[in-house]
């Protein structure tokens, strides 16, 4: 069975999904980064079609071999700095993207990429960590594949270089449940201090956080497919405007 952390981590994931089911309804969607599909498959029911795109073949070929649905597909992509996405423009009504955008160096060519395959007014919906509650002011990233983690007024900013007027919403959720994430956190915040801290060479990032993870890697579980039985659900999970303490960032912004 997973830990509490993990299944957490998942459910936060479930919820962010849950929460734009009134936005993907009778829609064309692509689900930008979707992983081994399983919150894509989710919504799936409510979309006129979506088509779920990752950079990993392994988690495209999980993802097509356990989810089926007259509406549903998924494709491997290249990385977006290196290659256009496989998609004509104006194609998609909404476009969602959950836990991508701080592992994306390019932003640009992204943000870019994401207008384009837009239809006009369409919507786009981004959902990435909340860096206030995992590093300290100048921290770097102590997830290895992070480029960077996002404050709100960061996160805006960046989606206001291509999209009016973006709406940020915060996740939190009930005390007893979203202090094991804030515990969880915390302890990786000061753990990896000594390799993180903005004068850190990138080399030594790297490196000590290849080091803990290769230390961490016993614990690791696989949570597709799993259903845990703990004391919390997705329902316990709540986003909205203004919420606090802040775990994760949900913006929306629509093409003009």
């Amino acid at each position: 069975m997973c830990s509490r952390e993990s299944y957490l981590i998942y459910l936060m994931h479930i919820a962010t999904y849950d929460y734009v089911l009134a936005y993907v309804t009778g829609k064309h969607v692509l689900d930008l980064g979707c992983g081994t599909g399983y919150g894509t498959a989710r919504i799936a029911g409510k979309c006129a079609s979506i088509c779920g795109v990752d950079i990993s073949d392994e988690a495209i070929t999980y993802a097509t071999q356990k989810y089926h649905a007259p509406n549903l597909t998924f494709r491997t992509i290249s990385k977006i700095e290196d290659k256009r996405l496989p998609f004509a423009d104006a194609t998609f009504d909404v476009i969602i993207s959950f836990q991508v955008i701080e592992h994306i160096s390019d932003t640009k060519t992204f943000l870019e990429e994401v207008c384009r395959l837009l239809k006009p007014g369409g919507l786009v919906i981004v959902a990435t960590p909340d860096r206030s509650t995992r590093l300290l002011p100048a921290q770097r990233p102590w997830n290895r594949y992070h480029v960077t983690e996002y404050s709100d007024s960061s996160l805006v900013r960046l989606l206001s270089s291509r999209f009016p007027d973006p709406k940020l919403l915060r996740m939190s959720g009930r005390k007893a449940i979203i202090d094991i994430e804030l515990k969880r956190t915390r302890y990786l915040k000061w753990l990896t201090l000594p390799i993180t801290f903005p004068l850190a060479p990138e080399w030594l990032r790297l490196h000590g956080l290849d080091f803990l993870k290769r230390l961490n890697m016993k614990r690791s579980q696989k949570i597709a497919g799993t259903e845990p039985s703990y004391e919390f659900s997705e329902n316990d999970i709540f986003i909205g405007e203004n919420i606090h303490p802040s775990v994760n960032l949900i913006a929306l912004a629509r093409k003009s």
